[in-house]
């Protein structure tokens, strides 16, 4: 090993997290360490959901997730009754498709 071209080690660096407040002890090549999000507050190990977000980001994300979802619910009527009671298969004819096909069109386009 080559003297002079490694960093220093500090077997007792300060870690503080400003999620929690929390401070441990680890080696390091930085004397104070600090971070977010540590063990104690993590989302992936706590299991509880925490949104760390400055931007609005995840708002926003809701809100095109929401718009979405509705944009894709497609409008349907309701069946007849009275072809149920004649007794008639309950499959369209071409020309019915045919025209809820255009209808779905005309609506995506608005």
């Amino acid at each position: 090993m080559q003297a002079s071209i490694h960093p220093t080690y500090y077997p007792d660096a300060k870690v503080s997290c400003s999620g929690c407040s929390r401070e441990f002890t680890v080696g390091s090549t930085a004397q104070e360490i600090r971070v977010e999000l540590c063990s104690q507050c993590h989302p992936f190990y706590t299991g509880k959901q925490k949104l760390v977000d400055t931007a609005g980001r995840v708002e926003r994300f809701q809100a095109r997730v929401a718009k979405a979802a509705k944009k894709q619910q497609p409008a349907r009527k309701p069946q007849e009754p009275a072809k149920a009671a004649e007794g008639g298969s309950d499959e369209p004819t071409p020309a019915e498709r045919l025209a809820a096909m255009k209808q779905d069109l005309e609506q995506r386009d608005k």
